[in-house]
């Protein structure tokens, strides 16, 4: 005889758990899944998008200016405040600078000043920023003090103090003038900057050197140089476009066309008397391109260096 069948219940606790769950309707959705719930700090479609479009305006506005320098430097004298895009090129404007002016004659006067000043600044400022980072002397907190407010000082205020200073000990129309002047700008920030460097080097490689025998400044080149090479070459950049940018002390210091230097040659091309933007503009690039290049070859420490001191280990 056969057993009658028993109707199975799917209503227990062991088929309640047995079957999938269902996503519960959301009340007042009419039974619609809701959506996906975006996580903390996630932003939306409209956000990336708009923040992107920001981006790339931004990118622009900022190669816009270089960009439209280097057309100009291709074009002729009646074009140069056209918006044509090199329709008349040419490389005259370029050969009319290194050959009919004393250009080359700026080249090399800058760049003497420039690496003199950042051989110079850049000792000074690992010596002195290693000096306040290690050891307690007396006036260590007036030099400090000092550097600091320095740099609190407009340029334009300190030009008048410096001629006097520079005609009375003749170094006027002297690249010495001009070396020492820039130092002044330069070895303050760069001094804190290396200090903050050097604070993050453990003090305990120190120890070990002088455990080994060396001296103060033994173990400063031997041990501690080796690792500062990412705030050395932020000194050294900074300390470079420094000396080869600046145009008010250049000009204030320096007279005479076989007297001065790149960024004093560009008034030049557009003063008072003359008008030559075709000319500035191809002097400017032939003086951009070495900073592009110092750039380049540094620019693989300057991000470490700038963010060495951030941290204090």
């Amino acid at each position: 005889m056969a057993t009658p069948t028993t109707p199975r219940n799917d209503s227990g606790p062991a088929a309640t758990a047995a079957r999938p769950s269902e996503p519960r309707p959301v009340p007042g959705g009419g039974g619609r899944r809701p959506g996906r719930v975006r996580r903390r700090g996630e932003r939306g479609r409209a956000a990336s998008v708009g923040l992107h479009a920001t981006l790339l305006l931004a990118a622009l506005i900022a190669v816009f200016p270089p960009f439209w320098l280097l057309v100009t430097s291709f074009k002729p004298k009646t074009d140069t405040f056209t918006r044509s895009l090199l329709s008349n090129f040419t490389l005259d404007n370029y050969d009319h600078v290194l050959n009919n002016t004393e250009f080359l004659t700026w080249f090399g006067n800058s760049v003497l000043i420039v690496l003199i000043t950042t051989v110079i600044g850049v000792f000074i400022s690992s010596t002195t920023g290693y000096a306040l980072s290690r050891f307690r002397f007396p006036g260590m907190r007036p030099l400090m003090w000092t550097l600091l407010i320095t740099q609190m000082f407009p340029m334009a205020v300190l030009i008048v103090p410096l001629y006097n200073l520079m005609s009375r000990y003749g170094l006027l129309n002297q690249p010495t003038g001009l070396i020492v002047t820039y130092l002044t700008i330069a070895v303050p920030f760069c001094a804190w900057m290396m200090k903050g460097f050097f604070d993050s080097v453990p003090v305990s490689i120190d120890e070990s050197g002088r455990v080994d025998g060396l001296s103060p400044f033994g173990t400063f080149w031997r041990l501690i140089m080796p690792l500062a090479r990412p705030g050395l070459a932020v000194t050294g950049f900074y300390t470079f476009v420094t000396a080869w940018a600046e145009v008010a002390y250049a000009t204030a210091f320096m007279t005479g066309e076989e007297n001065l230097t790149l960024a004093g040659g560009l008034q030049t091309f557009v003063n008072q008397h003359t008008q030559d933007w075709h000319l500035m503009t191809a002097a400017a690039v032939l003086i951009a391109v070495p900073a592009m290049l110092v750039f380049g070859y540094a620019q693989r420490h300057l991000q470490s260096g700038l963010t060495a001191g951030a941290i204090k280990s």
